[in-house]
């Protein structure tokens, strides 16, 4: 079934919904931009070219230059947002809400002094609810998740990679590491990546500390994390499917921070590197999905892994037939800090990769502190694993797994190297009927 959003059935009315704030973005950028009294002075001195310097689509710019605001709305523009604009001109609120009922402002006042606009013939009719409910919405092709991939993304290995060091006798274990991993990706190389990882104190300052963020946007460029950013591409996103994704996450509970402009640093790069080389451009669409594993309070391993199942369930109720892999990263034992740093627990580690296939239920149970005391501080990055591990299908036992490669390896710097290709085996006819839950 696809997602519920019988709120775009009330009559004379637009829900500024993930899928609209993608439409709208620049507009309602551009709207933002109005807030500084010097752009307020060059709109006004020439409006076609100032909207000119946005990337608009015609249709929004005409609305605009149309003085139409329900134009304005269906192109993607959020009435807080446009309310910028509209002071820009001088309009009032209840100005710029007559224009889009067809009344003047003192028409539009009378009828709030007396009592507002009636209910009356203003919900949705009987008929269409009926209809709404019993349609077979179910889309007829739907993604599937072919597989999760798990790896350590430290920034020293993206360094050595730039730096061309894969071959000297420090790195070179930690890269053959890899070979099958890149052969095997260009053999089944999806066609969107969802990709778990934790921002290094990079896009997110203590200015903001989100729990989950989720990136909606088109494109998000390597970051500069103090040595200049990495020598590869930005990564291009899938903002509808994206926008889908938020959708259904936040109609099952999970909170959720959307960001359409953010840099990605080697949490997400490394990964990327390590699994297609060199490229000039990624092969495919990436989702970036980052998670607070910094500043405590962090999500637990059991939430980790329910967003995980959740996830299965937004991406197989998309109504495009998208081969999806989705990356769990960071980790595996390590500690960057405090007289303990450099720890490294082997023994741990291989035994978070064995219940990581065969018993994950078990593992997201594992609270924080055996995490931090065992792994190191950082170690603590672990918990994102799960969360690429709960999309799978044998989770809810519809479905099997196949481990495909695993590599362990002591150092890559400071840390100990985990890598994991899950080939996920769902029966036949069963993602549908799961993303109907």
């Amino acid at each position: 079934m696809s997602l519920d959003k019988t709120y775009q059935k009330v009559p004379g009315t637009t829900i500024f919904d993930a899928e609209q704030s993608a439409k709208g973005y620049h507009l309602n950028q551009f709207c933002m931009s109005l807030m500084k009294a010097e752009n307020r002075e060059r709109y006004l001195a020439d409006e076609r070219a100032y909207l000119d310097e946005w990337p608009l689509a015609e249709e929004q710019k005409q609305a605009l230059l149309d003085r139409d605001l329900n134009a304005a709305i269906a192109e993607g523009g959020n009435i807080y947002f446009l309310s910028k604009w509209g002071a820009t001109l001088g309009l009032s609120f209840q100005q710029m809400a007559g224009s889009m009922t067809g009344m003047t402002e003192a028409d539009y006042r009378d009828m709030m002094l007396h009592g507002g606009r009636s209910i009356d013939g203003n919900r949705i009719a009987d008929q269409v609810i009926e209809a709404h409910f019993t349609a077979d919405d179910s889309p007829a092709e739907h993604p599937t998740i072919t597989g999760a991939v798990f790896t350590s993304h430290v920034p020293a290995i993206g360094a050595a990679w730039d730096q061309h060091k894969t071959e000297e006798p420090y790195w070179k274990q930690v890269f053959d590491g890899y070979e099958f991993s890149k052969e095997y990706e260009q053999e089944h190389t999806p066609d969107v990546i969802f990709l778990v990882y934790n921002d290094h104190a990079t896009a997110f300052d203590l200015s903001l500390i989100p729990t989950f963020v989720l990136g909606t946007g088109a494109y998000y460029p390597a970051a500069d994390e103090g040595y200049g950013p990495r020598p590869v591409p930005g990564i291009e996103g899938d903002p509808e499917f994206a926008a889908h994704i938020a959708h259904s996450l936040i109609r099952d509970d999970f909170d959720l921070t959307l960001v359409n402009e953010m840099t990605v640093d080697h949490g997400l790069t490394v990964p990327l590197s390590l699994m297609f080389g060199d490229v000039e451009k990624w092969p495919c669409k990436v989702i970036p999905f980052h998670v607070n594993v910094v500043q405590y309070p962090i999500p637990s391993g059991e939430r980790c892994f329910r967003l995980g199942k959740a996830l299965r369930k937004a991406i197989e109720s998309y109504d495009r037939p998208l081969n999806v892999q989705v990356w769990g990263t960071g980790g595996m034992s390590h500690q960057l800090q405090g007289p303990r740093a450099g720890l490294i627990n082997r023994e741990w580690d291989n035994r978070f990769l064995d219940a990581l296939v065969d018993h994950p239920d078990d593992l997201a149970t594992v609270p924080h502190l055996e995490y931090v005391e065992e792994a190191g501080s950082e170690g603590i990055e672990l918990v994102m694993w799960l969360i690429a591990r709960g999309a799978m299908s044998d989770i809810e036992g519809d479905g099997t797994v196949e481990v495909k490669h695993r590599f362990y390896h002591v150092p890559a710097s400071n840390t100990a190297v985990g890598h994991l290709i899950l080939e996920n085996h769902p029966t036949p006819d069963t993602a549908i009927a799961v993303g109907q839950e």
